[in-house]
């Protein structure tokens, strides 16, 4: 999640640019700023912006979102924004208002940058399907749905001691109010919300060690994580299943690894840039979008 932040961050600051250099074009003799003895004119301004490389990357980016908004605005409602948004909310509670500012957004802001990720992710499933040999092999390792409780805790020795004490009797619901540091859960016997091996929110290493248990089980070491250490206990894992009865969570889970890999965004973004037809009126700009499409069909 905190991945999630950082890149965030980075459109919206592109966002504030690209703000700015469209402010140039209403009037190239305006003034930006004045000092004794002279001005910056908004024409001057605009002509030090696209020699950088914030600016060309600023025009970039706003004709990627430009595009990606024409042709997949409708597949992505407000209500699907307003979801993303309420769910990261949610996650962060009390919290959610100093980590927007930590990173420099506003509510206005982050929920853009969830828009131009669901736009992004609609352009993905239009223009790369999922074959079968693809979800043939992420069925093999396919985990279903299943509800764990958990305390999790600083120090290995403390969850060795916890281990220890259910061993001999102690209540999984007492010993997690007791020594969670996990604040959303102590006081609910621990209990997370049921995921399956698709989800991205928890840590590798605990959802690894977690479906290895059988319902009822609990893990007879402590789990490791970046978070701490846990101690584990399987509530319900049932069977796999059939495949139809999985396909949306394997295909979404094909999706997710493939809005990762830059090559294959790269290509997502090359076909939509083509089916815009850009053409790029500025010649010193004319190499902005060099990285998706070729100089000749963005300058015609």
């Amino acid at each position: 999640m905190i991945s999630y932040w950082k890149k965030a961050a980075a459109v919206i600051a592109v966002a504030g640019i690209a703000l700015s250099a469209v402010a140039c074009s209403k009037g190239s003799d305006s003034t930006v700023a004045s000092y004794k003895g002279g001005k910056i004119t908004q024409q001057e301004y605009y002509d030090e912006m696209k020699k950088s490389q914030a600016g060309q990357s600023t025009l970039a980016n706003l004709i990627i979102n430009r595009a990606l908004e024409q042709q997949y605005g409708n597949k992505v409602s407000q209500k699907k924004i307003d979801k993303q948004y309420n769910k990261y909310k949610k996650q962060y509670g009390s919290q959610f208002s100093a980590v927007l500012q930590q990173n420099g957004m506003t509510t206005s802001t982050f929920k853009q940058n969830l828009k131009t990720s669901l736009l992004s992710e609609a352009a993905l499933k239009d223009v790369k399907k999922v074959t079968k040999k693809q979800e043939q092999k992420a069925w093999k390792s396919y985990e279903p749905k299943v509800t764990v409780q958990h305390i999790l805790v600083s120090k290995k020795s403390t969850a060795e001691k916890i281990i220890k004490e259910l061993k001999d009797g102690a209540s999984f619901k007492s010993l997690a109010k007791k020594y969670s540091l996990d604040t959303a859960t102590k006081n609910k016997e621990g209990k997370l919300p049921a995921f399956d091996s698709t989800d991205t929110t928890l840590d590798s290493a605990f959802k690894n060690a977690a479906f290895k248990l059988k319902t009822g089980e609990i893990t007879s070491t402590p789990v490791k994580s970046q978070s701490g250490y846990h101690v584990i206990k399987m509530i319900n894992h049932p069977a796999k299943g059939t495949f139809a009865s999985h396909k949306k969570e394997i295909d979404d889970q094909i999706y997710a690894t493939m809005s990762q890999d830059q090559e294959t965004m790269r290509s997502v973004i090359a076909t939509v840039l083509k089916k815009a037809d850009v053409s790029i009126k500025d010649k010193d700009l004319k190499n902005v979008l060099a990285s998706y499409v070729s100089t000749t069909s963005a300058t015609k």
